[in-house]
């Protein structure tokens, strides 16, 4: 197929040919600027954890445009930026200024995260994408090709792989200080959004629209462009307070849930210092299924093979269990928890590594605070009460700054979440979603083919169904 002379031609072609259609390779203009000038940045979606994404952005580089599809929004962020020119439609900011960006971030709802990445990353634009990477598997796996193909610098929001903190528990534990990890035990307090069958049941109108038509159906503010935010997902009608602007987590159609919102901060540090790859079985518990929302609580275990780590050495078979739902989870597994953490009061979010020769007992979010347990031992070893080799450079908690700083070396694997490693963890997170879908079922999966070999159904999950005109622009694989 001959490549687009122009983006605006590569826009129309996309959006006609869809997902079989990928542009060739070009360097991104980054690459050609001296180490001293300022990026060009734009930013897709300017409101909630893009509000801070986009003020980085412009004070580490240029911001040159805004994205957003609420106008209140993004006039709000123009206040700001006066000189950045607004779009609500990230796809005609990219066709317009794509010769003056040479860098995006995305901050969109997950549905939307592959998509705007996607487009930027085939133009050779640097990428800052928002956890999770992206809303499927298959998208994590054509993220993680993009960015290698196009050789663009790239950086998921998991913050926490830029703090001291997370680095020196992958240094600890691959240095053999726990022994071999053989369980991880990662949990979470979220969802702080409502999603299972009470929640949808319970906002008023919404139960009658979804299953019996359109009658609660509002028409959306004059303000927000709702056929933009509904983007790649099947178009619905908007419902105040019911999707935008923060409850869409909680939406099959929008959202990854607890596990996909929270996984790539909190098994961010185990899934890195236990070297993991691909599972190769998962099977999931919930409280119910609906097919509109998560359920209010659930518990994903993964199965891990043996594997080969960096070092040479062989890593033993792991296993690895996910927790959610918050005060709404099983009694029994904040139980287990603490008995697994010698006693220890468990916080509403953490991670526990269990070695053979003693635990590492992380009681947050980002894996930065933790302490080794020593097997048969009542004592405790803090983080800061000895010293390990770095391996993993200290980013000192500056995880912008870190993409900033591969761009202007030219140099990708500077940012230690590029899509390199991000896509794969993102791609196990979201693969627990389909597990959730078809629980209790076992799923066995075939990592390089992507595919669940066992069941047909759930092979429908993988790659969604795009909505026309927002079909994804390309595939490698």
């Amino acid at each position: 197929m001959a490549t687009p002379s122009n983006r605006r031609d590569f826009l129309k072609a996309s959006a006609a040919v869809g997902a079989g259609f990928w542009i060739a390779t070009r360097e991104g203009l980054a690459q050609n600027r001296s180490p001293n000038e300022r990026i060009n940045v734009a930013s897709i979606a300017v409101g909630g954890k893009g509000d801070s994404d986009s003020n980085d952005a412009g004070r580490l580089g240029n911001l040159v445009a805004i994205c957003d599809v609420d106008e209140n929004t993004l006039n709000r962020k123009a206040e700001k930026f006066p000189k950045a020119k607004k779009y609500t439609d990230f796809r005609k900011m990219l066709d317009e200024m794509g010769k003056e960006i040479d860098a995006v971030t995305v901050s969109t709802p997950d549905h939307q995260h592959a998509f705007a990445a996607l487009l930027a990353i085939s133009m050779g634009k640097h990428a800052f994408v928002q956890k999770p990477l992206c809303h499927d598997v298959w998208e994590a796996r054509t993220l993680t090709l993009a960015a290698k193909k196009h050789r663009v610098c790239t950086q998921m929001g998991n913050q926490g792989t830029s703090t001291d903190g997370l680095r020196k528990a992958v240094d600890a534990v691959r240095a053999g200080l726990i022994g071999q990890v053989s369980e991880v035990h990662v949990w979470t307090n979220r969802p702080v959004w409502p999603q299972g069958t009470n929640a949808v049941l319970g906002i008023p109108g919404v139960n009658d629209a979804i299953y019996k038509g359109e009658a609660a159906a509002s028409r959306p503010p004059r303000t927000l462009h709702w056929d933009e935010w509904i983007g790649t997902a099947p178009m619905r009608a908007y419902y105040p307070d019911t999707y935008h602007t923060f409850k869409w987590r909680g939406w099959w159609d929008f959202g990854t849930g607890a596990l996909g919102d929270m996984a790539c901060h909190t098994a961010n540090m185990a899934f890195m210092a236990c070297e993991l790859g691909y599972p190769t079985l998962l099977q999931a518990e919930t409280s119910e299924f609906n097919n509109q929302t998560f359920p209010t609580w659930s518990i994903v275990r993964y199965d891990f093979p043996e594997r080969r780590s960096q070092s040479g050495g062989t890593l033993a078979p792991l296993k690895w269990t996910w927790y959610d739902g918050g005060n709404d989870k099983p009694r029994w597994i904040n139980e287990k928890l603490k008995e697994l953490a010698g006693g220890r009061d468990i916080p509403g979010s953490g991670s526990l590594l269990i070695g053979d020769k003693a635990t590492l007992f992380s009681p947050n979010d980002y894996g930065e605070d933790w302490v080794i347990l020593p097997k048969g031992e009542s004592r405790e070893i803090k983080r800061d009460d000895f010293k390990v080799e770095e391996k993993l450079p200290r980013a000192h908690g500056q995880h912008m700054e870190e993409w900033f700083k591969a761009m202007h070396a030219g140099k990708p694997e500077l940012a230690l979440s590029n899509f390199g490693y991000a896509g794969p963890l993102t791609e196990t997170v979201v693969l627990g979603c389909i597990a959730q879908r078809f629980a209790p079922r076992k799923l066995e999966w075939d990592g390089p083919n992507m595919k669940i070999p066992n069941m047909k159904e759930p092979n429908n999950f993988i790659k969604r169904q795009y909505r026309s005109g927002w079909e994804l622009p390309g595939s490698l694989v």
